[in-house]
C-alpha cells in the first residue's frame, strides 16, 4: 500500500508494476525500502529535462569571460595569494 501519494515500497513494485508505471507517466514516484526512499520512477521527458539542465558548464576562454565573472575570479586568485603568504 502506498504510503503517500507518490510514494510506496519496493513490496509494492512486485504486486503492483503495473499500477506504479501508470502513476510515474504522470509524475514521479518514490519507492522506499526499509522506510527510506532509495528509487524515483519518472516518466522519460522529465529524466530528459533534468539531464539536459545536469551539466550547465561551459567552454571558453579569459576573453569570453564576462566582466563580473572575471572580476570575481581575480577577487580569489588574490586572496588564495594573500592566504598563502600569511601561511608560510
Amino acid at each position: 500500500m502506498a504510503s503517500r501519494k507518490g510514494s510506496y515500497t519496493t513490496s509494492d513494485l512486485s504486486r503492483k508494476s503495473g499500477d506504479i508505471i501508470a502513476e510515474a507517466l504522470r509524475h514521479p514516484v518514490t519507492i522506499t525500502q526499509r522506510s527510506k526512499p532509495r528509487l524515483v520512477i519518472l516518466n522519460i521527458n522529465d529524466y530528459e529535462r533534468l539531464m539536459k539542465g545536469a551539466d550547465a558548464r561551459a567552454i571558453g576562454s579569459i576573453d569570453t569571460m564576462s566582466d563580473a565573472l572575471f572580476a570575481d575570479m581575480e577577487r580569489v586568485v588574490e586572496q588564495y595569494a594573500e592566504d598563502d603568504e600569511v601561511g608560510r
